[in-house]
């Protein structure tokens, strides 16, 4: 593969990520492998992707005042450590496993496809963790043209289900935002909004953490991570601006599609590698 093909490859990638919101890494690694590239530099070369496309969105959602600083900062504390502990068993681990471990994760996709209940503060009690740390916060939502106050709960609990969520996203290259944002909707209790948000927020900070494992353990590639980099950021910036003109149920059809196939394509690589 050129600079050429792979970027060109990349900017689809980006741009079918970002419509079906799986991510660019999450498309991209299986195609690297199909392609002949290691599974392990294909994971670490995805880490850079993600830093690159999650920091778009996640400044203007700070500067929209969606994403929640303080939560964010106490969340990343548990996913950093994860993506370093995921990261550091990758370099060990047989590549076999990874084939096996990528199909299962994708499977959690299917977790966004849940309809999101409508948030409501007044059910929530917030525990002592997070009222120690003030774990709260408010945003202007345009769509019901009001002030949304929240708080969150379940600081604990909530922080070691994102520190699983780490360890799966460096473990094998990914942004984990789908299984992100259910700890935060489910456990956390934030509104949908926030939530997303906020998981923009943290996916650049894992992936930075899990990226300076591969960094010193020399899987990194550089004529594979600049390309990727720049193609996956355009078409996610293509994607993101065509999504409202498209019908829902041309985006679900093609969800499913991508997700089939990309699991196919892992197990069929790691049954072929036994």
């Amino acid at each position: 593969m050129n600079i050429i093909s792979l970027t060109l490859i990349s900017i689809l990638v980006g741009f079918f990520g970002s419509l079906t919101g799986l991510g660019g890494a999450s498309i991209l690694i299986p195609l690297l492998v199909l392609f002949g590239i290691p599974v392990k530099i294909a994971i670490a070369s995805a880490m850079v992707c993600i830093i690159a496309t999650s920091s778009g969105s996640a400044a203007s959602y700070v500067r929209e005042k969606i994403a929640n600083i303080r939560i964010a900062m106490y969340l990343e504390m548990f996913t950093m450590t994860g993506a370093i502990v995921g990261a550091s068993i990758t370099t060990f681990i047989h590549p076999t496993y990874l084939y096996f471990f990528f199909a299962a994760f994708l499977l959690t996709s299917f977790l966004g496809l849940r309809r999101r209940k409508i948030y409501d503060s007044i059910q929530n009690t917030p525990d002592r963790i997070s009222r120690w740390l003030n774990l709260k916060g408010s945003y202007y939502d345009q769509a019901e043209k009001k002030v949304v106050d929240y708080h969150a709960t379940n600081a604990l609990p909530g922080g070691l289900g994102m520190m699983v969520a780490g360890l799966a996203a460096g473990m094998l290259g990914i942004g984990a935002g789908a299984f992100k944002v259910t700890v935060q909707e489910n456990i956390l209790k934030l509104p949908a909004k926030v939530s997303s948000a906020t998981s923009n927020f943290i996916i650049g900070m894992t992936a930075l953490a899990a990226t300076s494992v591969y960094l010193f353990s020399g899987y990194l590639n550089l004529s594979l991570m600049a390309p990727m980099a720049v193609g996956t950021t355009i078409g996610a910036i293509v994607g993101g601006r065509i999504l409202n003109r498209l019908n829902t149920r041309i985006l679900r059809i093609l969800f499913f599609l991508i997700i089939i196939f990309l699991i196919i394509q892992m197990l069929y690589k790691g049954i072929a590698s036994l």
